[in-house]
């Protein structure tokens, strides 16, 4: 059973930066592709980022220039967030999924995520 563990929300003032951190454990051969995506209550879930375990990574337009994703080693993403807005408060999420079949993170979409972690707040304020 693969779990993901966040890490590296906060509380921070607009402009600044924070990183966020997801570990997935609980797998031993399966590759995976990883993604963020964050929630406000009310509103539907975004996909922000997704990384592949070859590198290559998807944006959204509303991050693009401002937040990067990357892999350290196989088992962990981070998300770095800077010139961050209002609007970015968020909680944040790390998901994944395995890369067979075709399935590749640059399909932002939740049901292409089937593993979740529980989520870590960002609170951006003025």
């Amino acid at each position: 059973q693969v779990q993901l563990s966040e890490s590296g929300g906060g509380s921070v003032q607009a402009g600044g930066s924070l990183r966020l951190s997801c570990t997935a454990s609980g797998f031993s051969f399966a590759k995976l592709y990883m993604g963020w995506f964050r929630q406000v209550p009310g509103k539907e879930r975004e996909g922000v980022a997704g990384i592949d375990p070859d590198g290559t990574t998807t944006y959204a337009d509303s991050v693009k220039g401002r937040f990067t994703i990357s892999l350290d080693g196989a088992k962990t993403t981070r998300l770095h967030m800077s010139a961050l807005q209002i609007d970015d408060t968020a909680m944040y999420c790390c998901a994944a999924g395995r890369w067979v079949l075709g399935r590749r993170a640059s399909d932002l979409s939740s049901p292409n995520f089937p593993i979740w972690g529980q989520g870590t707040q960002v609170t951006v304020s003025s």
